[in-house]
């Protein structure tokens, strides 16, 4: 090492010993390259989502019957609940509720119970559970006046709210490639899917839940349509939503979103409500969920995507969330 060398590292720990970190600072420095030292915080653009540090911030409730409910709670404004589809969780609705945050409304969503990072209760897994759930989270977080929107086995979740629990903190409502009114076949409903359908998902499940999984991912999207064009993401994240919903809690619901009959509820529907449908839809037929809906809702505005597949939320995330903010704001 020649002398040059030496004095260069002299000068270099000299530099670094006059920083704060070794508790005498040169503030002029310190200042130039380092403003956290006296406090002065950089200049951020304020965030939608303001920092909890330092306070205690909840992401549950527990329902009468002890399980504990996880959700979300976004933004400030007019508040918009989500209920997602079977088997997934509430980051099924991240692109609805990031754009409407944004849009300045308040969004909520809920992981059912026994999915995602809900507890895995072992009863309640029906229709009446589902809506007291989604009730408990509107009464624990003093929502009023809000809009409910439900997708797939969530839309049936909000026509049972409004059934057993009225209208009395809801605006409007808003079904999603819902499955009511009901989607098996029955001697009222002649047209729905055959027991036989819902007997082999409850299989797919005991045999090998993971497969059926990734198997049932493509139907959902529409991706083994032709020209289909989903992202290998889209389908994993639908796996692994689905895997973390509780092998007794997906299985016990498929009963509850495929035998429940929601026409009584729908009659009592007497706020605005948006039914969007996509054409098809290879999970919930549409011909036997909107259109039937739509007449039994009074009022109700129907909108149908040609062509597109059960996964709207996801494969139609921007026409979606256009037609969720006209209704909502309409």
């Amino acid at each position: 090492m020649d002398g040059h060398d030496e004095q260069r590292r002299t000068f270099l720990r000299r530099r670094i010993s006059s920083r704060c970190l070794v508790g005498r600072p040169d503030r002029h420095r310190c200042r130039r390259t380092a403003p956290r030292c006296f406090g002065r915080e950089p200049k951020t653009k304020p965030s939608l989502f303001p920092s909890t540090k330092g306070t205690k911030t909840m992401s549950t409730i527990t329902t009468k019957d002890g399980t504990e409910i996880y959700y979300r709670d976004w933004g400030k404004g007019p508040a918009i609940t989500f209920s997602h589809g079977w088997p997934l969780n509430s980051d099924a609705w991240d692109g609805q509720m990031l754009f409407l945050a944004h849009n300045g409304f308040r969004v909520v969503a809920h992981d059912r119970r026994g999915h995602g990072r809900s507890s895995q209760a072992t009863s309640g897994n029906d229709m009446n559970g589902y809506a007291d759930d989604l009730a408990a989270v509107i009464e624990a977080l003093d929502l009023r006046d809000a809009t409910l929107v439900g997708h797939s086995t969530g839309g049936g979740e909000v026509a049972r709210y409004i059934g057993r629990h009225g209208t009395k903190r809801v605006a409007k409502a808003v079904l999603i490639a819902a499955v009511p009114p009901i989607m098996v076949k029955t001697p009222a409903n002649p047209e729905g899917l055959p027991i036989e359908v819902f007997d082999g998902i409850r299989a797919g499940l005991v045999k090998d839940r993971s497969q059926y999984y990734r198997d049932l991912a493509p139907l959902f999207y529409g991706a083994n349509r032709p020209g289909a064009k989903v992202s290998q993401g889209i389908l994993d994240q639908f796996w692994l939503w689905s895997m973390q919903a509780g092998l007794v809690n997906a299985y016990e619901s498929v009963k509850a979103f495929s035998e429940t009959d929601f026409t009584e509820d729908l009659k009592k529907f007497d706020v605005p409500t948006l039914v969007l449908h996509g054409e098809d839809d290879q999970i919930v037929p549409v011909k036997d969920s909107a259109v039937k809906s739509a007449r039994l809702i009074k009022g109700a505005k129907d909108i149908y995507y040609p062509g597109a597949p059960h996964g709207i939320t996801a494969t139609h995330q921007d026409q979606v969330n256009a037609d969720l903010l006209a209704f909502i704001k309409g």
